[in-house]
């Protein structure tokens, strides 16, 4: 039977490891952002270093000019898809009267409208349309806490990413000098791993996109579909989530494509899409994905899935990265344990020639 103190320690070991779990549910919005932090820093460690590197520039500016780069895109995909979308809504709001007008035209709509007075019913609804959509721009401004909320939390994610890429090879290395040598040595070349696999994917994820999104600019445009490069954008950025993201943007896609002209349209960008992903999924992706760690689908598939329902579109956008560097730890830990097996199996090393005595005559 076990002594008292034995279990008074067995109940205060449980209760610290209990404080401790609640203290993290507790801050487990800073440590959200932490983690985000840490991957924004691995995401956007090569293109510092390319800066640093080719521009010979101290690494406070590198980071900068990065943050600043980032900045411009985000501007410019503004500027792209913004003004298209408001001048197409201030045009449909305008011409919604007529569309109403010009479905009297067709013999069997005006038979049911005599009958029901849907066009009547239909024309009312559009006069309150600007109406309605100043009680929208309303509503969006009540909602300019949470967005300053956001922001917050974005610039704090920035300035801690700042500092991760600022002295975060100097924090590795403190921490890898309180390990043995050998220990050291072997956790560099995991986290060496891990920092090539993150960046590669990321910067490929980046690569794909693009891709997809000027493909899809190009076919619309051709297609002379409206809001092409709002369209593209959007499927720029939903080619960013792994398996469904693509999927989904080539549907909505399609749908758009399909009201602006069918069935032309429709088919068209059916069979441009089916090509497009075998093309991506067979070539681009092999060749640029070159240097990550390859996933089965289906941990690609449940890591997707925890990511999304923890953190939303940004959780499924880290989850294959996460899951990267996660593969990467479990197989040194294997191939160490493995090597441990091995040896205990084979027994003791032999000692060197030195220390045989030789055969006497």
């Amino acid at each position: 039977m076990p002594s008292t103190r034995a279990i008074v320690k067995v109940l205060l070991v449980i209760a610290a490891i209990a404080a401790v779990f609640y203290v993290l549910y507790l801050v487990r919005t800073i440590l959200e952002m932490l983690f985000i932090a840490v991957f924004l820093a691995i995401a956007l460690g090569p293109a510092v270093d390319l800066y640093q590197r080719r521009a010979r520039m101290p690494r406070s500016l590198a980071i900068v000019l990065v943050y600043i780069t980032i900045l411009g895109a985000i501007v410019g995909l503004g500027l792209l898809v913004v003004p298209p979308i408001v001048s197409g809504v201030n045009n449909f709001v305008g011409k919604v009267p007529q569309y109403v007008q010009d479905l009297r035209r067709d013999r069997t709509v005006r038979r049911y409208d005599n009958k029901y007075h849907i066009t009547r019913r239909l024309d009312q609804e559009a006069k309150k349309l600007p109406g309605r959509l100043g009680t929208a721009a309303s509503a969006l401004t009540s909602v300019t806490v949470g967005v300053f909320s956001a922001i917050f939390q974005l610039v704090t994610v920035l300035v801690l990413a700042f500092f991760f890429l600022l002295d975060g090879k100097r924090m590795v290395g403190w921490g890898l000098r309180q390990f043995p040598p050998e220990r050291a040595q072997r956790l560099r070349k995991v986290m060496d791993d891990v920092y090539e696999a993150t960046s590669g994917y990321v910067v490929g994820n980046l690569i794909i996109s693009v891709i997809a999104g000027t493909g899809t600019w190009i076919v619309l445009e051709i297609l002379s579909v409206p809001f092409a490069v709002p369209l593209a954008v959007l499927m720029a950025f939903l080619d960013l989530i792994p398996l469904v993201g693509a999927t989904i943007g080539g549907v909505g896609i399609g749908i758009v494509a399909a009201i602006s002209n069918f069935p032309t349209a429709l088919i068209v960008w059916a069979i441009y899409f089916i090509v497009y992903q075998q093309i991506e999924n067979n070539i681009l992706q092999p060749v640029i994905y070159r240097r990550t760690v390859a996933l089965h689908p289906l941990v690609v598939l449940v890591a997707v899935l925890i990511g999304g329902s923890q953190l939303g579109v940004l959780g499924a956008l880290l989850a294959i990265p996460v899951a990267a560097g996660v593969q990467i730890v479990v197989k040194d830990l294997w191939n160490a344990r493995k090597g441990r097996i091995a040896v205990t199996d084979t027994g003791p090393p032999p000692p060197p020639p030195s220390e045989i005595a030789p055969e006497v005559p």
